[in-house]
């Protein structure tokens, strides 16, 4: 049987006649590929034959005879990794950098060293079967990993970075992560149920497919789980699960017609930064835990802080509990068919969905000594009580022994309550290859098409809390000296903070995407040669609403939230929406991609390519609110702040033989980036990053290994609004990211480690406080007791190391209190698998 080796190899060597049921699931996942057409006339392998990769490339290739630097995980092997999320997941794939400490959704992804000034994944386009989830993936708070969930209708994840990926999806010129579910092609299903051993999970997945007929097959999945999760929030936290379907009719040797559909109706927490003691030096600092809130496995998430007390988008009172954390509900139908026509091959993808959600979070602004309060509250004067919890209206008589640890927060309570993120998308396209001379001319052309809303609402309340573990922190309330109650059950106003509206907002934009785009590709001998273009056409109209577009917008009022006929100082503190004054947005922009690339196949087993490179990556909502758009006429008197554009200039080789597989790529990136970054500090720069990136696998009998390293110089060149950042390292960058899978399999059972780390960085862009490096290992053990029966433990984090993600604070403050976030604890669970 294939191993992890199996990742970049044997990908179609398991033969299925005779195989158990374990064994035809495999090779279900290695079937991934089976409707992407193989050039024709391609030489017989002498080495092992890997199947089509079909993302983000005209057509499928074997991967030695495609001038791209690609990846894919492979169904099965993937619940090996001891992964919790999707992030957890593809951090595996060599070149991606992932930070994946925020739970299920919200993560940030990059490649290669574009930058990563905010959450989501910017210039990473994320897919599931060879469609957007969102056009944007990197909307506020709303990131397309929300609303994505990796469970047994997986097959494969495949990865191309750079390269073609700029012409063949819009909006993703760094790369593009393609989830392609399984769709029948071997009969048998599975069940397994799985618990955390130490921790509150439950979770069941199963799926099935099967042939009806020689032409019809279909396949069906999916999950549902709850529990309070990886860490001790005193609530449960995850609740809900996905079912996905799809139906295929095979239309001669070659064609097929695929309905699909997906519901998905899931929450989950977000874990946010909390109080970190940082000692030491810039250079070298120590983090550690303060007393009685473990950063690896606490959170300020509570029962205690039960709600988001707020104006609605509409501005009426509303309760929302924060229990919501990162819910998703999406309900999509997709038609796939490929057909051929006087020797063209058609293929055509459309999808609606229907998508909503949105994340309801309590993010810390500052973390207080509270014998080193500021003037704002009380400098320590007056009195502090409990608000909620089991000691509710108790006076705090020590702050300096709060908690053995005398935090206090203040945070913002917050909703980014998505009503619509709806999306429709479309890509049709034709090639057909062409004999010329002795070899092979291959034209591509196509037109993508993608309508993509956004409705969404910024609700925010801002809080006193105090820091403790185990789900037990409470609301603090705080009267001045003078005996006026500065707060109300714990609310210091009902919005964002201070006296002002600040990012009280709401949007109603709709992104209109229309991008034609073309390939040629001539093959001879041992050389492939071709070059590829996109025009992407973006139109953006709509209307938002906020205070902060200023021209006499106000957003503060006062409103009686208790309902007791008396204004406190905090209900004086009210944000609503102004929505008798939206501005206009009504902009166009336009760019053109292109990417051309050379092959040669020096050998059956080696292959060595180039590539350059011309993307971009519109901006969406990170733009707006700004003063690139006009207030009055929603013009954007600039078209290029439309758009970044990102240059890249690649070139590797490539290996493979019935053992071993090596791919090196090196690699040059020059990258703009229009942002937000930190609340509301617009980034307008300019990036260089060059490094080289490498994976391999072998296989020895029982015994294989698969691995991968990134190496990354990385230098921010300009900034037009903060000139002391050029030439800074970008923040939590690291010169050096790995992961390595060494495993050992016999006929009754696998064992195995995962192994993912990375080199220090820095903390913020002006490159003094560090941020350490970490090597983290994930373990397991797979037992197979008899035929389709498997018992499988696995561990992340085994060693329950401290690693580090973010930290806010630019030095090591005076006090010792920092405000940052690590990777989860170690989490151990239990799997019972049944096949059929």
């Amino acid at each position: 049987m294939s191993t992890v080796a199996s990742l970049a190899l044997l990908y179609g060597g398991l033969a299925v006649t005779g195989a158990s049921a374990a064994e035809r699931k495999r090779a279900d996942t290695a079937a991934v590929a089976s409707d992407a057409e193989a050039p024709a006339g391609e030489p017989q392998a002498k080495a092992p034959v890997e199947a089509a990769f079909s993302t983000g490339v005209a057509k499928g290739r074997d991967r030695l005879d495609s001038a791209t630097s690609t990846s894919a995980l492979r169904g099965d092997e993937i619940q090996k990794l001891s992964a919790r999320t999707l992030a957890d997941i593809l951090r595996n794939i060599p070149g991606i950098r992932t930070e994946s400490s925020t739970g299920d959704g919200n993560s940030s992804y990059t490649i290669r060293g574009l930058p990563l000034a905010s959450g989501g994944s910017k210039f990473m386009q994320l897919e599931e079967d060879g469609l957007p989830v969102l056009e944007f993936g990197d909307f506020f708070n709303v990131a397309s990993d929300i609303f994505i969930r990796a469970d047994f209708n997986l097959a494969a994840v495949e990865a191309i970075r750079g390269g073609s990926a700029s012409t063949f999806a819009s909006n993703s010129p760094g790369g593009v992560i393609n989830l392609i579910s399984k769709t029948g092609d071997v009969e048998g299903g599975a069940i397994q149920v799985t618990t955390g051993l130490g921790y509150d999970t439950k979770r069941v997945d199963f799926d099935y497919g099967t042939k009806i007929s020689d032409t019809l097959r279909f396949h069906i999945g999916g999950f549902y789980r709850s529990g309070e999760g990886p860490r001790n929030i005193g609530y449960n936290a995850y609740q809900g699960g996905q079912i996905k379907f799809n139906m295929t009719k095979q239309l001669g040797n070659d064609g097929y017609i695929r309905l699909s559909g997906k519901y998905l109706d899931d929450r989950s927490p977000q874990y946010l930064p909390g109080a970190v003691r940082i000692t030491g030096t810039d250079d070298k600092p120590v983090y550690s835990n303060f007393a009685n809130f473990d950063l690896r496995r606490d959170s300020v998430l509570s029962p205690y802080i039960a709600n988001v007390i707020v104006l609605d988008g509409s501005n009426n009172p509303t309760s929302i509990p924060l229990s919501r954390g990162m819910d998703a509900k999406v309900a999509s139908v997709g038609l796939e068919t490929q057909f051929t026509v006087a020797d063209w091959t058609i293929t055509e993808k459309a999808r609606f969905s229907k998508i909503s959600g949105g994340t309801t979070r309590n993010l810390v602004a500052n973390i207080y000594s509270a014998t080193a309060l500021p003037a704002s509250l009380g400098a320590g004067t007056g009195t502090f009580s409990y608000a909620t919890g089991p000691k509710a209206g108790q006076v705090i008589t020590n702050l300096a022994g709060l908690n053995g640890n005398g935090l206090i927060a203040a945070t913002s309570l917050n909703r980014i309550d998505a009503s619509s993120l709806d999306n429709f998308t479309n890509d049709i396209r034709a090639n057909r290859a062409f004999k010329l001379g002795k070899g092979e001319f291959t034209v591509t052309g196509g037109v993508y098409k993608s309508i993509q809303n956004l409705q969404s609402d910024w609700l925010y309340a801002n809080i006193l809390q105090d820091v403790a573990g185990d789900g037990q922190s409470a609301l603090i309330n705080y009267t001045n000296a003078g005996g006026v109650a500065q707060s109300q059950d714990g609310f210091l106003g009902f919005n964002r903070s201070g006296s002002t509206a600040f990012y009280r907002r709401k949007y109603d934009v709709q992104y209109d995407v229309t991008a034609p785009y073309g390939s040629v590709n001539y093959h001879i001998g041992k050389f492939s040669v071709g070059g590829s273009i996109r025009y992407d056409m973006g139109k953006v109209t709509g209307q938002i609403y906020g205070a902060d577009l200023g021209g006499g917008r106000i957003g503060m009022q006062s409103f009686d939230f208790n309902r007791d006929g008396v204004i406190s100082v905090a209900e004086s503190k009210t944000a609503f929406t102004p929505l008798s004054r939206p501005a206009p947005v009504n902009y166009k922009y336009n760019y053109i991609s292109y990417s051309t690339g050379i092959n040669f196949r020096v050998s059956e087993p080696f292959a060595v390519f180039a590539r350059y490179s011309h993307g971009a990556r519109a901006n969406a909502d990170k733009v707006l609110f700004s003063n690139k758009v006009s207030v009055t006429d929603g013009s954007m008197p600039n078209s290029d702040d439309g758009y970044d554009i990102v240059t890249q200039l690649e070139g590797g080789f490539k290996y493979r033989n019935s053992a071993l597989s090596v791919n090196v790529t090196a690699f040059l990136a020059n990258t703009e980036d229009t942002n937000v970054q930190a609340g509301a500090i617009t980034t307008d720069r300019k990036y260089r990053a060059y490094g080289v990136e490498a994976e391999a696998s072998y296989r020895h009998g029982p015994f294989s290994v698969t691995g991968g390293m990134t190496y990354t110089n990385a230098t921010l060149k300009s900034d037009q609004l903060n000139a002391a950042v050029a030439g800074m390292t970008p923040r939590r960058q690291p010169d050096l990211i790995f992961q390595a899978t060494p495993q050992f399999e016999v006929h009754k059972f696998t064992v195995g480690a995962n192994f993912i780390g990375s080199t220090g960085s820095y903390t913020q862009d002006l490159n003094a406080l560090r941020l350490p490096g970490y090597t983290l290992v994930n373990g397991f053990i797979q037992f197979r007791p008899v035929d389709r029966v498997q018992l499988m433990i696995n561990a992340n984090n085994l060693f329950d190391k401290l690693a580090m993600i973010e930290v806010t604070q630019p030095s090591v403050p005076a006090n010792g209190v920092g405000v940052g976030r690590a990777t989860n604890g170690r989490t151990v669970s239990a799997s019972l698998r049944l096949d059929f």
